[in-house]
């Protein structure tokens, strides 16, 4: 039988052009202004493909990530019970997914962006669109405001995941989950609804 000629047939090869593609396209770009049709002419396929592959373009953020959560479902858990106390649930949360099993792949995620451009390019658009401008979005706050806040937050978090999962400095590596809720979580609180008018003078 001959084969067919055009675009590429769906099969594994398709798969890793579509991500290819999809890397270059969120790390130059962004999310914002990747698209679906745009990864898809890189990757020399039909949009539709896409959409098979991977559903959302949100879906496929995740999949050239290689995150293994997704923060939508999460996110209700942290802010379903108003502004107050967000700071607390959203440090327990993290830990939550970083103590499990599905935590290594964030793990290696974060010790790659370390050394790699790239990879440091797109968990910053992951931070950023996919976990603080949802958590963000919720608030009553000031929109001239919400970067740096946004930027704030994550450096309790992240700093959290460097100290606890990479360089393991004792005692945050093997603490009891809830004593960094505690003594973090006040922190993140300021960060999201706080005075940050310091912040901002710095």
């Amino acid at each position: 039988m001959a084969r067919r000629t055009g675009r590429r047939p769906g099969n594994p090869d398709t798969r890793e052009a579509i991500l290819a593609a999809a890397r270059s396209a969120f790390a130059e770009r962004g999310f914002d202004a990747a698209s679906i049709r745009g990864i898809a002419t890189a990757a020399g396929v039909d949009p539709a493909l896409v959409h098979h592959y991977f559903g959302t373009k949100e879906d496929l953020f995740r999949a050239t990530v290689d995150i293994p959560i997704d923060p939508a479902q999460l996110l209700p858990t942290v802010l379903g019970a108003g502004p107050d106390g967000a700071g607390e649930r959203l440090v327990r949360a993290f830990l939550g997914v970083w103590d499990s099993p599905v935590g290594a792949a964030a793990v290696a995620l974060l010790r790659s962006a370390v050394s790699n451009e790239w990879t440091a390019r797109l968990m910053r658009e992951f931070l950023v669109t996919q976990v603080l401008r949802r958590v963000l979005d919720h608030l009553d706050l000031d929109p001239a405001e919400l970067p740096l806040r946004g930027s704030l937050v994550a450096t309790q978090v992240i700093g959290l995941a460097m100290m606890r999962y990479v360089i393991r400095l004792e005692p945050v590596a093997s603490a009891d989950p809830e004593t960094l809720v505690a003594a973090i979580g006040p922190t993140v609180q300021r960060y999201l609804t706080g005075d940050i008018t310091g912040d901002l003078a710095g």
